[in-house]
């Protein structure tokens, strides 16, 4: 078993497009970057983004890029607790139109179809 460092020399002595056997390079298959998500599909229509540090966002999306930046338009924040800032609250504050930077975002999902449940983790008292 090669160790990191015997790869990291193979891979700079042969350069980025050599793999030694057991590694695969995931862009050469098509000839060009693929982004992981698909945008396009949620392009005018409502996203929910959760961003580090813990800030959370709804908004229609109007747009993104490669690097994952997007535009939000009448977009929300929801407030986070003041005892406990992992916990957000009911309280809301409209934000309007936003770009929100690509190297904060975590988390992109749609608001249609996606229904909150209770914790299915959670022991009863007594348990």
């Amino acid at each position: 078993m090669s160790t990191f460092f015997e790869f990291f020399d193979f891979w700079v002595k042969c350069g980025k497009s050599c793999f030694p056997k057991g590694y695969r390079n995931l862009n050469t298959q098509s000839g060009r970057k693929e982004t992981v998500l698909d945008l396009a599909k949620f392009v005018d229509k409502g996203v929910q983004v959760k961003l580090t540090g813990g800030r959370q966002v709804t908004g229609t999306l109007k747009g993104y890029d490669q690097l994952l930046n997007l535009v939000l338009d009448e977009a929300v924040e929801f407030l986070r607790d003041q005892d406990d800032p992992l916990k957000t609250t009911d309280q809301t504050r409209r934000l309007g139109l936003i770009v929100c930077r690509g190297t904060a975002v975590m988390l992109v999902s749609p608001t249609d179809g996606t229904d909150e449940i209770a914790n299915p983790f959670i022991q009863p008292d007594g348990a």
